[in-house]
């Protein structure tokens, strides 16, 4: 690359023109057309002439400087038999410097240990005796006080370890795990964000489009990757990556290592939401297998917006959240200190999350993390990633898109009865806890008392609570399959069901057993004790709506039918009947010709019912019990007594102001709570001054009483009893 450079200057005192011609010719050859030019305000020609006398000349040079080449993107010393000359393809190069190690809190036990073994080994070597006894038994106790402490960490010292600074980046593993590796950079719109990596890469011969947040390895790679926060530049490049890798056919792996997309208020003016947002939207529409491997932190939106694959990968001391455990215990107990409480409770690790069925693998990492062999974990990384594409490879971008949608869409279901651990029953709110089923018995009572004032099954309130009912089951059937984990294999079903080349045909075999085994599947499960209360409630409920709408269609049928079969004159004597009955409830007595019609319609009445081929069950007869004169007397004497007793409790308890003040709150506002709490003062008072024993001694002896003088009415009746008459 060539440079032109140009000295402009004093002349000095005592020079003229000419001199300054002559001395400026030897600096540039580039012909006479270009003195004729201005250079700086300055006409040339002048310059030349003898006439022109200034104590400010100008003296004016210039020069062509070769630049070196600069070494980006290939170096200068590149082995000629390196395997993969296109690693150099990017800005990400080797430390010249080995980093320092770092130690965490928890881990400084082990720094004893580490100590001593050092130690040992120094004094082997300086004094050349044989201490490989003592060396061996401290590398053992040292590997095993190391497994102890890594198989039982705690959250927070997981999401120490996945912030740990020498932990492997993501381009560390991606020229780790490929064979070939181009960078690719830029939005389209001018900028390209340094802390989201984008490029392609080969994993045994095949293409995969590579995208995730790159953190530095010392201060100012951190710096220079703004800590792995993007911006909505690197959202929106890594949105234009993604719709490069599905029109071409190449399979996306992201890698997730972020506290958090950037919240300064330059993103949000560039509209950090909505890139995040649009990230999100697209990546449902992905046609290509898409593999998300959570290999640090991946903190809430800013991890999301390249995060939401087919299969979500975890290392195993990774973690993902939706708030840091510092801001979560700075939000709920106003300290930071609380961070480890708050991990716990966020269930942020990778354990968790498979539990959870949120991730669908957790990867190995080796002893001490990722750090302590970073070449290991990036094979880790590749194994699970080619065992998840051969499973991902199998299906078709129908297929792909069903079961991602599917996949989210399970995400946070429950399942219901299952007991609560007495710890955490205690521990709930009462938002939280088990609400109890609603009143069955009132549910049914007014479900029949719709169906049957209906006027058919085609009247409209009749409709109206059936498809009420309906909705209300398929409700609860969608709830009751999510929580069954169920959902998938339905709609798997359905979908081989839809490619089926007839569906008036009776299914094949495959088919039918598959259907048959989720039904059986169902029915286990539904079957359990004490779960899915409110599915079996309202199975029930539409159960006995059916059977209340089928009875009635029938007595409705029979009805008609024997209407169509009594004649006018009998019709007449059944009004003749009703008069008689409703004299009868009143007391009042029948005269003899009343009687004998009676007796008559009843006759002629049976004959039309066994015409109708309804048999005839039998007829019984209530009488009217006139309560004697003694007893009256006997319950006037007893409600005096009860109102007695109650004057005295109030006297005994000194109750009559806040009676008085009952009243007068009652005359402001009847609702108020003021009213609520004397009235429960109250009746606990008299509650608790009352005597009631003698007096409920009397009530029941006189509940006796009453029972012993009950009879039949005197009311003649024809009844009904599964279809008999």
């Amino acid at each position: 690359m060539a440079s032109l450079s140009l000295a402009v200057g004093n002349c000095g005192k005592g020079r003229n023109a000419e001199d300054l011609s002559s001395e400026f010719v030897p600096h540039l050859s580039l012909g006479s057309e270009f003195l004729t030019k201005r250079l700086y305000g300055l006409n040339m020609k002048d310059l030349g002439s003898p006439k022109v006398r200034t104590r400010k000349k100008f003296r004016i040079g210039a020069e062509i400087k070769k630049w070196k080449k600069h070494d980006y993107p290939w170096h200068g010393d590149i082995d000629p038999d390196t395997k993969t000359p296109l690693k150099y393809l990017s800005y990400f190069k080797p430390l010249d410097e080995k980093p320092k190690p770092v130690t965490l809190a928890f881990e400084k036990p082990l720094v004893n240990l580490e100590k001593q073994l050092i130690e040992v080994r120094r004094m082997a070597e300086d004094t050349g005796l044989d201490f490989t006894d003592q060396i061996y038994a401290l590398e053992a106790k040292y590997q095993q006080a190391l497994r102890d402490l890594y198989t039982h960490l705690t959250p927070i010292q997981r999401l120490q370890i996945a912030r740990h600074p020498n932990r492997p980046t993501v381009l560390d593993h991606i020229l780790n795990m490929t064979e070939k590796w181009v960078e690719l950079h830029g939005d389209r719109a001018g900028y390209d964000d340094p802390a989201m990596v984008t490029g392609i890469g080969s994993i045994e011969g095949r293409s995969y489009l590579f995208i995730g947040h790159q953190k530095g390895r010392n201060t100012k790679e951190n710096i220079m990757r703004n800590f792995a926060m993007p911006t909505p530049h690197g959202y929106r490049k890594a949105l234009r990556m993604m719709k490069y890798a599905d029109h071409h056919g190449f399979p996306i792996v992201t890698f997730v290592d972020t506290p958090g997309a950037f919240a300064d208020l330059r993103s949000e003016e560039l509209g950090q939401g909505e890139a995040i947002a649009y990230n999100l939207r697209a990546m449902f529409g992905l046609k290509v297998p898409f593999i998300t491997v959570v290999t640090g932190e991946g903190g809430s939106g800013g991890a999301l917006a390249i995060g939401c694959a087919d299969k979500l990968l975890m290392l195993e001391n990774s973690a993902f959240y939706v708030a840091s455990p510092e801001a979560c215990a700075a939000i709920l107990w106003k300290s930071s200190q609380a961070a480890p409480k708050a991990a716990e409770k966020l269930r942020i690790t990778a354990q968790e999350h498979y539990r959870l069925r949120i991730a669908d693998g957790i990867i190995p990492e080796p002893l001490g993390g990722a750090h302590a062999d970073p070449f290991w974990a990036s094979q880790q990384i590749k194994h699970a990633i080619l065992d998840a594409m051969a499973e991902l490879g199998r299906m078709n971008s129908e297929q792909l898109l069903q079961q991602r949608m599917l996949k989210f869409r399970s995400i946070g279901g429950f399942q219901e009865g299952i007991q609560v651990e007495p710890e955490r029953k205690r521990n709930m709110k009462p938002s939280e806890a088990n609400t109890p089923p609603a009143d069955l018995e009132s549910e049914l009572a007014n479900l029949k008392k719709k169906i049957l004032e209906a006027k058919g099954p085609s009247d409209p309130v009749t409709i109206q609570v059936l498809e009420k009912l309906q909705e209300d089951l398929d409700n609860e059937m969608t709830k009751a399959f999510i929580a069954m984990r169920l959902e998938d294999k339905v709609e798997s079903l359905k979908l081989e069901l839809q490619r089926a080349p007839i569906l008036d045909q009776p299914l094949n075999k495959s088919l039918q057993e598959k259907a048959d085994k989720i039904m059986q599947e169902f029915k286990q499960k539904l079957s359990q004790p004490g779960a899915y209360l409110g599915l079996k409630q309202k199975l029930y409920t539409v159960n006995m709506a059916s059977r209340l709408i089928e009875l009635k269609n029938k007595s409705e049928k029979i009805k008609t039918e024997v209407n169509q079969k009594i004649p006018t004159t009998v019709k007449a004597k059944i009004d003749r009947l009703k008069t008689a009955s409703e004299k009868l409830r009143n007391g009042d007595s029948l005269d003899t010709n009343l009687v004998e019609e009676v007796e008559n319609a009843k006759k002629e009445l049976e004959d039309v019912l066994r015409s109708a081929n309804l048999e005839i069950v039998g007829t019984r007869k209530r009488t009217n019990v006139a309560v004697p004169p003694e007893l009256e007397e006997e319950v006037a004497k007893l409600n005096a007594e009860i109102k007695e007793e109650m004057e005295r409790a109030v006297t005994r308890s000194g109750l009559s102001e806040k009676i008085e003040e009952l009243k007068a709150e009652i005359v402001k506002d009847s609702n108020s709570e003021k009213v609520k709490e004397l009235e429960t003062e109250i009746r606990e008072g008299i509650a608790a001054t009352l005597s009631v024993a003698p007096v409920k001694k009397k009530v029941e002896s006189l509940r006796e009483k009453l029972a012993s003088l009950t009879k039949d009415n005197a009311e003649s009746k024809v009844v009904a009893e599964n279809g008999r008459w």
